[in-house]
């Protein structure tokens, strides 16, 4: 007689892999959309010609977007979307605060703390990064993707 596997649902999943899971394919899509930004800023600069504020918008625009396609579809999938324009609004404005974030990592180190160098501007950077995901990742789940209806 031979035995059936059970088959494995999410709530059988347990809690720490499935957040697991989740940090690791939202830092992934983080990874994706930070280098569509920063190609796409590095093309339309030298090889369209584009102003450095044009060369920099578009592809953040184009960037967030597939940053919110990869998280709805991919990383969130398993919690619920009203389907309105309310997600990706939302989605948008938390990016805002993101980067947000960001730049007053970076300008706290330049302008308060002085520190004019390349290492430091470097390292205001990454924790700038840091902290902008850590609000992303909580925000998103929090407010975008909430948790499907039972």
């Amino acid at each position: 007689m031979q035995r059936s596997r059970p088959v494995r649902t999410v709530e059988a999943v347990p809690q720490y892999r499935r957040f697991l899971s989740e940090l690791l394919s939202f830092g992934f899509v983080g990874v994706i959309g930070t280098l569509i930004m920063i190609l796409g800023a590095n093309v339309m600069r030298a090889w369209l010609g584009g102003s450095p504020v044009t060369s920099v918008a578009v592809p953040t625009v184009i960037s967030t977007l597939a940053s919110y396609l990869l998280n709805r579809f991919w990383v969130f999938r398993h919690r619920d979307s009203d389907g309105s324009g309310r997600e990706v609004a939302i989605f948008f404005v938390l990016n805002g605060v993101g980067l947000l974030i960001q730049v007053v990592c970076t300008g706290f180190t330049y302008y308060t703390l002085g520190l004019h160098g390349g290492v430091a501007y470097n390292a205001s950077l990454l924790a700038g990064v840091a902290f902008g995901a850590a609000f992303r990742y909580w925000s998103y789940k929090k407010w975008v993707f909430t948790p499907a209806v039972a």
